[in-house]
């Protein structure tokens, strides 16, 4: 029975990662395309070379993309596709630094996802992930429960992270998420967050809590600041990959991710026509469900802020392409 097919669009660090974790789980074979001349062939190559010491037999081919879009055509049949290309965060960048340079990046990748594999699932890594997501989804059109974002699944991991790091304890047994965009208003869902069952609010003092949240929405800033030439690779890419395998396996993991909101779930989140991270069920067809959370007074306002500056950006977006 041939292995399920995975193409990543852009072999920097994260796509290389996301690439590496499929294939030493042996989820699926997998195709790397990166503009840069030998790069992806030449990793793919690397990473294979390595399999048989983890006893994978997943294969790994690499493209370079031409000029006028020569290669993509490997994308076809593809059963997942995750678009990581584009230019990643220095010191003193936001990920809203990066909106336009790297629209017109995921806006060339989501026009060939579109010739060549418009079926596939479709997971957006790029930052500023949400207007990403957003971006892929215009230029495709696809079957929105098809195209999702990787952030919310990030951010909950480093929130987890710095919970079992203060109190001492597995991760295994953390319980928490983070909603909204992923950037420096997410939220981190407090209220749901857990150790072992107990609620962190009767574990740890509320100003250990507030430094949580705090580094959590910060998380990706900090390790900008230690690299200094680039950004979080290892935790973006295993993320990734937890989310390919439930597409693959069809898990039905719950995970936060930004998902298309509209309609009745766009209207309870206040919410019309665009991407912001919540908590979904992720199965063989995407986005197979988007729960609803009730929110505090307090949490729908932090709600509010997030979801709202999605929106700008995604104004400027459709401004930017003439949508």
């Amino acid at each position: 029975m041939a292995r399920p097919k995975v193409s990543v669009i852009g072999a920097g660090q994260v796509g290389q990662m996301v690439a590496e974790h499929i294939a030493i789980k042996e989820l699926a074979d997998v195709y790397l395309f990166d503009v840069v001349d030998g790069a992806a062939k030449g990793k793919s190559l690397d990473i294979m070379e390595g399999l048989p010491h983890w006893h994978s037999d997943s294969f790994l081919e690499g493209y370079t993309i031409g000029p006028n879009g020569e290669n993509y055509e490997n994308l076809k049949n593809s059963d997942v596709i995750v678009i990581t290309a584009g230019m990643a965060r220095k010191p003193g960048m936001s990920r809203d630094d990066l909106l336009f340079k790297n629209v017109d990046i995921v806006k060339s990748a989501a026009e060939n996802v579109k010739k060549y594999s418009p079926n596939s699932i479709i997971i957006v890594v790029t930052n500023p992930m949400d207007i990403m997501t957003y971006t892929a989804f215009r230029i495709i059109n696809p079957n929105p429960k098809r195209i999702f974002g990787m952030g919310g699944t990030l951010d909950s991991g480093r929130f987890m992270t710095f919970v079992a790091k203060e109190l001492g304890v597995s991760v295994e047994d953390v319980q928490a998420f983070v909603v909204g965009g992923h950037g420096d208003d997410m939220v981190p869902f407090v209220r749901y967050c857990s150790v072992g069952g107990i609620p962190i609010t009767e574990l740890l003092p509320k100003e250990k809590i507030d430094q949580i949240v705090a580094r959590t929405r910060n998380g990706g800033g900090e390790i900008v600041q230690y690299l200094k030439t680039g950004s979080a690779y290892f935790a973006p890419g295993i993320s990734t990959t937890i989310m390919v395998e439930s597409v693959l396996k069809d898990k039905k993991r719950v995970i936060t991710v930004p998902a298309y909101l509209s309609g009745e779930i766009g209207k309870h989140y206040g919410v019309e026509g665009f991407f912001v991270g919540v908590p979904v069920k992720i199965g063989k067809e995407g986005v197979e469900e988007i729960y609803k959370l009730n929110f505090t007074p307090e949490e729908r306002k932090l709600w509010d802020i997030s979801a709202s500056h999605v929106k700008e950006n995604v104004e400027k977006v459709n401004k930017y392409l003439n949508l």
